[in-house]
């Protein structure tokens, strides 16, 4: 069969990493082309706990990629250019001589504990909304290297250059240092709206503005593969493109939505980010009290979208019951929790209470003590109050948006792997009380594969990448079902 272009993927999350072959083929009844996608690789992700602190174990995961590189060829495939996408706001630092100065701190590292406060009150929060235009996490950039500099780090000290986590991965596997648009405009030092860096809110921080690189935009081509990594491995000099390394846009690329039409999408895992995509920066005191992130996408959009705490929370109790020797599995956890009680509890799924790991049945009954509701005990009782919650939760943002844009959404596309709940979906469905449409699954690695596609030449623009999304993906639609109870269960939901 003729390939039109061959290219490899690197989808790297929270709790594991892939690594996805796409390959864009010629479809014999239509004449078109399609994307067909091949798993080769997949490996955990699992932080470090060292000295207080909690890291990435970042050489570890430059091991995978280069045992998938490596893998791609000698299972036959031939790719021209490979991507990676990651999480957002997490850094590494170099030297001036390019050395990785220490291991990366995990944005649920404890440093950040009070920064968010402390910045608030010296710089303003309308000051770091309005030039930022990011929702108030933890976790963003600025409070890392805040927290740093109020430490004295040696590291911060002896910087010279600060990657992004997927720049910092392309920069060991090509010697090339880029900054990619998507990724910096989750550092709240960027200003998505004059597209420059907040150098002088960096200079009051204190936090060195040469630091960052100017920077480059999805599609384009970063460097080859090095001649030593190519020897290593006995591979040839593949080229490494800048995708939209956020995981979020890459995946929000992969959106199969028609047209230009505006259109609400979830991207749904282990984090749910919900949004919609608009031609600039929406900055408004009205984002600001609704706490809406604008993140920059592929080919100059911007990601109107709110951070929601996600299937962490099922995560996280999944994992205490296999602590306690309760093997059970996702799929036996939903069936438990689609035969249970139907709003029985419910829980505020961005309660800061939920956002740190270990506890986590524990605080959901707290929290449903705490709010004078029955104290789910089983895992189904504890499943099902976690998926309505959540649910509910996309509602309630899916309004949001809608106030914030003046727009009417005909319903919502979900994508990423939490789509594989079914009952998620079918109860998000039933919540907004319109139509959700779920899939494709790996939205990341596939719009990661889109802007290599780009680069190659093989894709113009993102409406003509969407578009060979919906003719190579199924896609399942869920109707809404049970409007009154929902709508009932809505406004006890809100009083929370």
């Amino acid at each position: 069969m003729t390939k039109l272009a061959t290219v490899l993927a690197f989808d790297l999350g929270a709790s594991s990493g892939r690594a996805l072959i796409g390959e864009l083929v010629p479809e014999e009844a239509s004449g078109q082309y399609k994307l067909q996608v091949t798993e080769i690789h997949r490996f955990p992700n699992q932080p470090i706990a060292v000295g207080g602190h909690l890291h990435w174990d970042i050489l570890r995961l430059l091991q995978e990629l280069k045992a998938a590189i490596r893998k791609a060829f000698q299972e036959g495939y031939a790719p021209q250019t490979f991507g990676i996408d990651t999480w957002g706001v997490d850094f590494g630092l170099l030297d001036a001589n390019g050395e990785l100065l220490g291991n990366p701190y995990h944005y649920r590292d404890p440093q950040t504990e009070g920064i968010l406060e402390e910045l608030n009150e010296l710089i303003g929060k309308d000051r770091l909304y309005e030039q930022g235009g990011l929702q108030f996490m933890p976790f963003n950039t600025i409070n890392q290297l805040y927290a740093m500099k109020k430490a004295a780090s040696p590291k911060l000290a002896a910087a010279s250059t600060l990657l992004l986590t997927p720049d910092l991965l392309a920069y060991f596997l090509t010697g090339e240092k880029v900054c990619e648009f998507t990724m910096a405009t989750t550092t709240q030092l960027y200003r998505p709206k004059e597209q420059r860096w907040n150098k002088e809110l960096m200079e009051q921080l204190g936090i060195p503005s040469g630091l960052f690189l100017e920077p480059i935009h999805p599609g384009t081509q970063i460097a080859p593969l090095t001649d030593e990594v190519c020897a290593e491995l006995d591979v040839p000099p593949i080229v490494a493109v800048a995708v939209g390394t956020h995981d979020t846009e890459s995946a929000v690329a992969a959106v199969p939505a028609a047209g230009d039409s505006a259109f609400a999408y979830l991207v749904c895992g282990t984090w749910s980010l919900i949004g919609t995509e608009l031609a600039s920066p929406l900055v408004t005191p009205e984002a600001q009290a609704l706490d809406f992130s604008n993140e920059g996408g592929a080919f100059g959009t911007y990601q109107l979208l709110k951070n929601i705490m996600g299937l962490w929370i099922l995560q996280e109790c999944k994992r205490e019951w296999e602590e306690q020797r309760h093997e059970i599995s996702f799929a036996e956890i939903v069936v438990q929790a689609g035969s249970a009680e139907p709003f029985r509890s419910l829980i505020h799924p961005d309660d800061p209470s939920f956002y740190a790991p270990s506890g986590m049945i524990g605080r959901i009954q707290a929290f449903c003590r705490e709010t004078s509701q029955p104290v789910p005990q089983s895992a189904g009782e504890i499943a099902r109050c976690i998926l309505e919650s959540l649910a509910l939760r996309y509602r309630q943002a899916l309004a949001q948006m809608e106030a914030l844009t003046g727009q009417s959404f005909s319903g919502l596309h979900m994508v990423g792997g939490g789509i594989q709940n079914e009952l998620l979906c079918r109860l998000t469905a039933n919540a907004i009380g319109r139509p959700v449409w779920t899939g494709p699954v790996e939205a990341s690695a596939i719009g990661n594969m889109l802007m290599q596609l780009v680069a190659l030449g093989k894709c113009a623009n993102l409406q003509e990448a969407r578009t060979l999304v919906a003719g190579s993906f199924p896609i399942e639609e869920y109707a809404p079902e049970h409007s009154e109870e929902w709508n009932a269960a809505f406004e006890r939901f809100e009083r929370l």
